[in-house]
């Protein structure tokens, strides 16, 4: 009987988590939480809602680990797995700041003080409860290849500009990550003029390396859209299908 009961909660439990209530509240909760992020000055509601917010993290936490069965579907394992699945490590960093909020002796300690950083962890918490951020990270998932492809395609592009550049105009750097950085700013076409080229080889470089950045960098963003147009069409074809 009591078997029974626990399992009834802890179904109960599981549909409130997978609630739609639920996921607006926790972006609520996620959103007000890091607020006081963006202030110097700390203030007594800034740590009220810092205290609370830890609260209800904790909460969330434990209750996402009572009910690992129910997300993991792997029977007892689950809850041995649970802990180290990206998610419940990403929430249990968000928690982490529960030592310097409620305890003003663990600031004494330098160390502790990353505790109060770690809060802008709470920001990836909203990645389980937004649905357009889950659709991004299918569109990444699902063309991996092809965005291993670009970043090859890029770094080999860096590499070979900033060999180039260091040969033809040596002067302009200190050292080869200079010319590393050179070639990064330039094929990304950001060119702070803290580094440039003078001589009429460097500049001809520069002008290829721009160009190319143009192209390589539009490339993500084809493949990015194009994988969320894909992945919008699948959703509406799975719901058609659901009616």
């Amino acid at each position: 009987m009591k078997k029974t009961q626990d399992k009834t909660a802890r179904n109960s439990i599981f549909c409130l988590l997978s609630g739609k209530s639920y996921t607006i509240f926790m972006m609520f909760i996620i959103v007000i939480s890091i607020i006081p992020l963006a202030f110097k000055q700390s203030s007594p509601l800034f740590s009220l809602i810092d205290k609370l917010a830890t609260v209800i993290f904790i909460a969330d936490y434990i209750l996402r680990w009572i009910t690992a069965d129910y997300f993991l579907n792997k029977k007892q394992k689950s809850f041995i797995l649970y802990p180290f699945t990206p998610m419940a490590l990403v929430d249990l960093v968000s928690i982490f700041p529960v030592f310097a909020v409620f305890s003003n002796s663990f600031r004494l300690f330098k160390i502790f003080r990353l505790f109060r950083s770690l809060r802008v962890f709470r920001v990836v918490k909203a990645i389980r409860y937004s649905k357009s951020i889950k659709l991004i990270i299918n569109v990444f998932i699902r063309q991996k290849e092809a965005f291993v492809t670009i970043f090859v395609m890029a770094a080999s592009y860096i590499l070979i500009s900033a060999l180039v550049a260091f040969n033809i105009e040596p002067q302009a750097f200190k050292d080869f990550f200079e010319a590393i950085y050179w070639a990064t700013i330039s094929l990304t076409t950001v060119g702070y003029g803290d580094i440039y080229l003078v001589t009429a080889p460097g500049r001809i470089v520069t002008m290829i390396s721009s160009v190319f950045g143009i192209a390589i960098v539009a490339l993500p963003a084809g493949i990015i859209t194009s994988g969320i147009l894909s992945e919008l069409e699948q959703l509406k074809t799975q719901n058609i299908d659901s009616k």
